[in-house]
């Protein structure tokens, strides 16, 4: 398992990583994303949207689970499973022709649902740290 570590210190810097990220995904790419609430999630995810040549405007999907977006360079699945209350929600929506789809999937609160997550993807945590700054943020991918 491979794991690296980033530190941040601006939205910008967060969303540049998420760029970075998205510009190197691949087809079958499965991300999953978890830390508390107003870490930057969004903002990550933002990053690695407009990484897949995504324009259109990038929110948490939190009252549907599932928002899907076509018009890049491969889709990107966008989760937010944060409001889901049983792992059979996933099964009605379909999860599995996301998950192993033709294109990228991005899972925030993945641990919500970790059961059926895929063998092989990328887990991202971010935290923050107040003594280093408000906008500080480390961030942690591992190769699952």
């Amino acid at each position: 398992m491979k794991e690296m570590i980033y530190e941040t210190f601006s939205p910008e810097e967060t969303k540049e990583l998420g760029r970075k990220i998205g510009a190197a995904a691949i087809q079958g790419s499965v991300y999953t994303l978890v830390g508390d609430l107003g870490v930057g999630k969004t903002v990550f995810t933002q990053g690695i949207a407009e990484g897949l040549e995504i324009e259109e405007p990038i929110c948490s999907p939190t009252f549907t689970i599932v928002q899907v977006y076509e018009e890049g360079r491969m889709p990107f699945y966008h989760f937010d499973v944060y409001r889901i209350g049983d792992i059979e929600e996933m099964d009605e929506i379909g999860y599995e022709d996301y998950f192993y789809g033709e294109g990228v999937c991005m899972i925030e609160w993945a641990n919500l649902i970790e059961e059926i997550l895929p063998e092989h993807r990328w887990d991202i945590t971010i935290e923050k740290d107040l003594e280093k700054g408000f906008d500080y943020r480390k961030i942690i991918i591992k190769e699952v």
